[in-house]
């Protein structure tokens, strides 16, 4: 029998119908174990999981696949003993934090921050907004999420261009950014967090961004140095919208809150209707390749 192991009741309905072979425990981690979590080889934990994660592998000591939901890895990925094959949920999300991205573009280009405070106020204040069209947006994170996001942005006649760590065919390296900034009317952020990536976005590179430039970042809070936008925003000079930051939850007394051309989304960018259920169909069928000898989607460590 196979041992598969999910955070919560939900997530077990939302699993499906698995083979016959197949047991599904239910295990978020804390409290009580139950009955055969030593026997599991396949586990699935809670979204972006940090806690005590050295224990609850102990308490597996059969794991052969950890499974997440989300497309992060930072949090787990230097917990997973050798031998337990790491993947992720890559591709799961892409198209809704994508469609966010799109949407604080154009709320941005099209002043509606500036509409809705009107609105509140009862005062009709027409303003100058702008387009995406033929606008330079700068990706800097070519996976899926960025391969999506400039996918969408194309059908609004925008130009993505795609940055990576290294370049390949039609992608530039992040040693390009000195020359690409300065061209860019959009900067979005897509990449994971890492050592290369925490604090890239400081001082020097928003430096390096033109006048009235829109920051999105949908990565990690992290990545940007958050006093230093901080100072652009309140100077007037920059734009941006953050779904992520540093720290998260933002307190309430946090001078982001009141940053001037700023929108801020609270880590919402995946949180639609149907990412419980699309992330639960790539379990359902990496279950299944794991139960027929098949090779996983999405490894991240270990090769299973």
């Amino acid at each position: 029998m196979t041992v598969v192991c999910v955070p919560d009741p939900n997530a077990r309905e939302l699993l499906g119908t698995l083979p016959d072979e197949v047991e599904v425990i239910v295990w978020d981690g804390e409290g009580e174990k139950p009955e055969r979590l030593a026997e599991t080889v396949f586990w699935v934990p809670q979204v972006e999981d940090s806690t005590n994660l050295a224990g609850k592998f102990a308490a597996m000591p059969k794991l052969e696949v950890t499974q997440l939901t989300s497309a992060g890895v930072e949090d787990i990925l230097k917990h997973v003993p050798d031998g337990v094959t790491l993947c992720s949920a890559r591709g799961v999300h892409g198209s809704a934090v994508a469609e966010l991205v799109l949407a604080v573009v154009l709320a941005t280009l099209r002043r509606l921050p500036h509409f809705g405070e009107a609105q509140r106020q009862g005062r009709w204040d027409p303003m100058e907004a702008d387009d995406l069209r033929d606008k330079r947006v700068l990706i800097i994170g070519a996976g899926d999420l960025g391969e999506q996001t400039a996918r969408r942005l194309r059908s609004f006649d925008a130009v993505p261009v795609l940055v990576a760590h290294t370049a390949r065919d039609g992608i530039h390296a992040t040693s390009e950014l000195p020359d690409l900034l300065p061209e860019a009317d959009v900067v979005v952020l897509t990449v994971p967090l890492t050592a290369e990536t925490t604090g890239l976005v400081d001082a020097e590179f928003l430096s390096q961004m033109p006048d009235g430039a829109l920051l999105v970042n949908v990565a990690r809070g992290k990545v940007v140095d958050t006093s230093a936008l901080l100072a652009e925003l309140t100077s007037g000079r920059l734009r941006a919208a953050l779904d992520v930051m540093e720290p998260e939850p933002l307190p309430a007394d946090h001078p982001l809150w009141n940053a001037p051309n700023l929108i801020i989304t609270p880590h919402a960018a995946g949180s639609i209707a149907q990412s419980g259920p699309r992330a639960f169909a790539l379990v359902n069928a990496q279950v299944r390749r794991y139960v027929a000898g098949e090779d996983l989607v999405n490894v991240v460590k270990g090769g299973h």
